[in-house]
């Protein structure tokens, strides 16, 4: 059996956000993913964590999202359609250096992550992602810059 996904990083015993911890931040979080289920279930789960939280389902409705909701984290997958999160994480990138994105993408070979650098991204997460790795780098700015 797995460990509640608690600790140091600023949840409580129950998984909700601890408030008594220093350094909790809720964040405006839009994640962008073609397959609805995985997209809402991640949803969700940050939700209870106490994000604010976005979901669309293809590249162009992700720019669309940032745009209306402001957020500073952006979830992608890389293989979406109309526009993929290589792209979308590049023209994110024109705009605002200070958004954290993170790919959450099945795509993990070495030349992907090497394509997601480039293009923008902050770290690259190959699914299924560990929520944890997840939950730390949204818990801690120091992380949030260091790629994975």
């Amino acid at each position: 059996m797995r460990e509640p996904l608690t600790g140091s990083s600023g949840w409580d015993a129950s998984g909700q956000p601890d408030p008594d911890v220093a350094g909790f931040e809720r964040l405006r979080v839009v994640i962008a993913d073609d397959n609805v289920d995985a997209a809402l279930t991640l949803a969700a789960l940050l939700g209870m964590q106490g994000h604010d939280v976005r979901t669309v389902h293809d590249g162009v409705e992700a720019l669309e999202e940032v745009r209306r909701f402001d957020p500073q984290v952006v979830i992608l997958d890389i293989g979406m359609p109309r526009m993929n999160g290589y792209k979308v994480a590049a023209a994110l990138r024109e705009t605002s250096a200070d958004l954290l994105i993170i790919a959450v993408t099945g795509w993990g070979q070495e030349e992907d992550r090497h394509r997601s650098k480039a293009a923008g991204f902050d770290h690259h997460l190959v699914k299924p992602v560990d929520l944890r790795v997840l939950i730390d780098l949204l818990a801690s700015p120091a992380a949030r810059r260091t790629i994975h």
